[in-house]
């Protein structure tokens, strides 16, 4: 594999506008504790930031002067997920994504709501959906799965596929060549590290699905970016669990764009698509053009992604109330130090 070149990692001039001509530009390859492994135009290199780490994301471009990272671009797109847990937190996952790939199987695995969620993230992030079935080759027939995948959106590319197969892992070439970012995404054991390996010529090492639930066990441990070999990169994810959404509306909306193309026929323009007269979505239920499972998800995905998203703008705005008091007070106490003692 050649070395790579600013070009060949995407850098372009939406991103060097945001550069000067002493800054040298390189990209998170991956995000520790404390620092950054960078990939550039002089090869690898790990940098300390200043502040928190978890404010970058593995696939930025940064700025920095050799010895520690000064600045953080502006990404054209950005992946992100409510953390896990009790908290409305926003989590950066990866970013400058071009295609998605929601890596699933033609087995247990396959899950249509999973799908939806992920295709929903991308959306939102303004990157394209690429849904990979994988092992294609151990199930009787992928072509239902297939025809499944297509139908959740006209945006989605779906393909399915043998990993172990050099031609089929061909396919993916045009989303991983040179200045191209394929980000893999989908839940453990569904052979995202075999694509990683076959795409970049690596050996990280893969483990079998359980055969009770053709689960399996995360193989990839942290996100990483990586060079492929058609020249391109890389970004590798660990399996998720949990995937919240934040602040998704767009991305939603554009994922069930079917169900708001229904709607706009609705007699009311606040119709609940419930019991409502002239109801152009129920309708679509009722003479078999929508399936009313998918409405379910639809309002399950809504409801979910409005509670996060008004948490998680609660929490903010505590955050400003408290910054604002604690300022005031900053303000009060220097005022009162430069009172003079014999004032009054």
């Amino acid at each position: 594999m050649t070395e790579p070149t600013l070009a060949s990692l995407g850098w372009s001039e939406s991103l060097a506008r945001q550069a000067g001509p002493d800054d040298t530009p390189a990209r998170v390859a991956a995000v520790q504790r404390d620092r950054l492994s960078l990939l550039g135009a002089g090869g690898g290199l790990s940098l300390p930031v200043h502040g928190s780490t978890g404010a970058f994301a593995v696939g930025d471009w940064v700025l920095h002067d050799g010895t520690r990272v000064t600045r953080r671009l502006t990404p054209r797109t950005e992946i992100a997920r409510r953390v896990a847990g009790t908290t409305s937190d926003r989590q950066l996952i990866a970013a400058n994504v071009d295609t998605l790939g929601i890596v699933t199987s033609c087995n247990a695995d396959f899950n249509l709501a999973r799908l939806e969620r992920y295709l929903a993230i991308a959306l939102s992030a303004g990157c394209l959906p690429l849904v990979i079935l994988t092992k294609a080759d151990l199930c009787a027939d992928p072509a239902p799965y297939l025809r499944q995948a297509q139908r959740l959106s006209p945006l989605v590319t779906a393909l399915a596929l043998n990993a172990m197969d050099g031609d089929d892992i061909a396919r993916l070439t045009p989303w991983a060549g040179p200045g191209q970012t394929l980000a893999l995404v989908g839940s453990s054991g569904v052979g995202k590290t075999t694509l990683r390996n076959a795409l970049t010529g690596e050996s990280a090492v893969t483990q079998g699905i359980r055969e009770d639930d053709a689960r399996g066990r995360h193989t990839t441990t942290y996100r990483a970016l990586v060079p492929t070999l058609a020249g391109g990169c890389l970004i590798d994810t660990p399996g998720m669990r949990e995937l919240r959404l934040t602040e998704a509306a767009d991305g939603i909306e554009a994922a069930f764009d079917d169900i708001a193309t229904f709607a706009r026929g609705c007699r009311f323009h606040d119709c609940a698509h419930d019991s409502e007269p002239g109801c152009a979505v129920q309708a679509a239920i009722a003479d078999g053009r929508l399936d009313p499972a998918r409405l379910t998800r639809l309002r399950k995905l809504e409801r979910e992604d409005r509670h996060q998203t008004e948490a998680l703008h609660e929490r903010h705005a505590r955050f400003r109330a408290f910054a604002r008091r604690a300022a005031q007070g900053r303000a009060r106490s220097e005022a009162k130090r430069h009172i003079p003692d014999d004032a009054g």
